[in-house]
């Protein structure tokens, strides 16, 4: 888990089950992860917060969920099919919020970000490491 210094003080976990199918890339124009799912699959916070956002109406990000962590720190979910929590709900780690839904290509995939004062940063150093487990 990292230090309070960098990821916060709680830890984070990854949003859903599934390969990542495209990384953190910002020259490529890729904010984030795309995870590789079953349409309908459980999507969870990667860390506490209270839920800031819960709507359809950012362009490209299909039905989306912005968690704030902190002053510093919001996660974001999209391509959700069903969304399970509400603007000024607080949610813990690990708790589902959405219902994995299709994405740009009409397949089955979570797009998630991690932001640091409004930039996107790569989630990869934030989330545990995968074990052939999970």
């Amino acid at each position: 888990p990292l230090t309070s210094e960098s990821g916060g003080p709680y830890r984070w976990q990854w949003p859903t089950d599934g390969v990542v199918v495209r990384g953190y890339n910002l020259a490529s124009g890729s904010k984030g992860l795309d995870f590789a799912g079953s349409i309908g699959q459980s999507v969870v916070a990667a860390a506490p917060g209270k839920v800031v956002y819960s709507g359809s109406a950012l362009k490209g990000y299909g039905e989306l969920i912005i968690v704030k962590h902190d002053d510093l720190r919001l996660s974001a979910y999209g391509y959700n099919r069903t969304r399970l929590v509400n603007e000024g709900q607080m949610v813990r780690g690990g708790q589902p919020i959405a219902e994995l839904g299709l994405g740009p290509e009409n397949k089955p995939i979570l797009h998630f970000e991690i932001r640091e004062r409004g930039q996107p940063v790569d989630p990869v150093p934030y989330l545990p490491a995968k074990t052939a487990s999970n």
